[in-house]
C-alpha cells in the first residue's frame, strides 16, 4: 500500500512538473512571436517621395513638430530613411498605418462639385483611390495652405470616422488652393441647332444617376452634374463641338442602341474620362469616372436616346 502512495504521488509530481513545462514553452513561444511580430511588423515606414513643393516650409516644418502622438488609436511611427520632408506616419502593424504629408498640391477633384466636410476646424476633401480592390482614402485640406494629405485604409479605421480628428492645422496660414476648372466646362460649345432637344435632355436629368451620386447645382451652361464623396463627379453637357480627337477608325461603344466615342485621355491626377454620343442630332458629352462607366453610362444612354433625336 505504502509503495502504491508512493507511486501515485510521483506520478502526479511528474504531471505536474510535465504540465508546467508545457505551459512555460507555450508562453515562450508566444512571447518570442509577439517580440517578432513586433519587429518585423512595426519596423520604420517607408514612404516615397511625391510632389511636394512646399513640403520644406516652415508651416509644414511647425505642423509635423505638432503631430500627436496617437491617431486613431495608432501610435506615432518611425519613418525609413530616406525620409521625406513634411512628412509622418501612425501604425499599429504592417497593413494598419496613417501616413501624412504636407506641402503637396490640391487634388485634381477639388473642384466646384467636390462634397467636402468641416473637421476640427478646417475643411477637407476626401478622395478615394481608383485602384480596383482598394480601399484608400486621401483627406486634403481646401482652406488652407500649404495642402495637407492624410491617408488610411478606410476598412481599418475602427470607428469609421476620418482619421484627421486630432490634427492641429492651425499652422497652415496661407490662402486656400484654387479650384480646377469643372469637367467639361472647358469644352467648345457646338452650333445653335438642338436647342430644343438639349432643354427636354436637361430637364429630365435624374436626381440620382449612379449608386451614391446625386445631383448638384451645375456652373456651366446645358450642364447637369452629379456628385459622391470620394469620387470624380459624373458631368453632362449638352450642346458642344464635335470631339477633336475623334476621327476614321476610332473605337466606338455601341449602348443601347446610341455609339459612343470615349476619349481616354485622362487629366493629371483623375480617373475621369470624356464619352461623346455620337450620330445625336445635338452633340452630347459626359465626364465619367472609369470606376463608375458602366451603371452612369447606362443611365446616361437612356436619357439621351429619349431626350436626343438621330442625327
Amino acid at each position: 500500500m505504502g509503495s502504491t502512495a508512493h507511486d501515485a504521488q510521483f506520478n502526479r509530481t511528474t504531471i505536474y512538473i510535465s504540465l508546467g513545462l508545457a505551459v512555460a514553452l507555450v508562453l515562450g513561444v508566444l512571447v518570442g512571436a509577439r517580440v517578432f511580430f513586433n519587429r518585423v511588423a512595426l519596423q520604420p515606414v517607408a514612404m516615397t517621395q511625391v510632389p511636394a513643393p512646399e513640403a520644406s516650409s516652415a508651416e509644414c516644418t511647425s505642423l509635423i513638430d505638432a503631430l500627436p502622438s496617437t491617431l486613431a488609436n495608432l501610435k506615432r511611427a518611425e519613418l525609413a530613411e530616406p525620409a521625406p520632408e513634411g512628412a509622418a506616419a501612425w501604425q499599429a502593424s504592417s497593413t494598419e498605418r496613417i501616413t501624412l504629408r504636407c506641402g503637396v498640391d490640391a487634388p485634381a477633384q477639388y473642384t466646384p462639385y467636390a462634397q467636402t466636410e468641416d473637421i476640427d476646424g478646417a475643411r477637407w476633401l476626401r478622395v478615394n483611390d481608383a485602384t480596383p480592390g482598394s480601399t484608400l482614402a486621401t483627406w486634403f485640406t481646401v482652406d488652407r495652405s500649404p495642402v495637407l494629405a492624410v491617408t488610411a485604409d478606410t476598412q481599418q479605421l475602427r470607428d469609421g470616422t476620418a482619421p484627421v480628428a486630432g490634427i492641429d492645422t492651425a499652422a497652415l496660414t496661407g490662402p486656400a488652393p484654387e479650384q480646377h476648372p469643372a469637367p467639361l466646362a472647358d469644352l467648345a460649345a457646338g452650333g445653335g441647332a438642338g436647342a430644343a432637344s438639349c432643354g427636354s435632355l436637361l430637364a429630365a436629368a435624374p436626381d440620382s444617376i449612379s449608386d451614391g451620386y446625386t445631383r448638384v447645382d451645375a456652373v456651366s451652361e446645358q450642364t447637369v452634374a452629379w456628385s459622391a464623396e470620394g469620387q470624380d463627379a459624373i458631368v453632362l453637357r449638352c450642346g458642344v463641338a464635335d470631339p477633336e480627337n475623334y476621327g476614321p477608325g476610332a473605337r466606338l461603344d455601341q449602348i443601347n442602341g446610341v455609339p459612343w466615342f470615349e476619349d481616354v485621355k485622362l487629366a493629371n491626377g483623375t480617373t475621369a474620362s470624356t464619352w461623346y454620343a455620337m450620330g445625336r442630332d445635338v452633340q452630347v458629352a459626359a465626364s465619367l469616372p472609369q470606376a463608375e462607366s458602366n451603371e452612369a453610362i447606362t443611365n446616361l444612354t437612356n436619357l439621351v436616346a429619349e431626350h436626343t433625336g438621330q442625327a
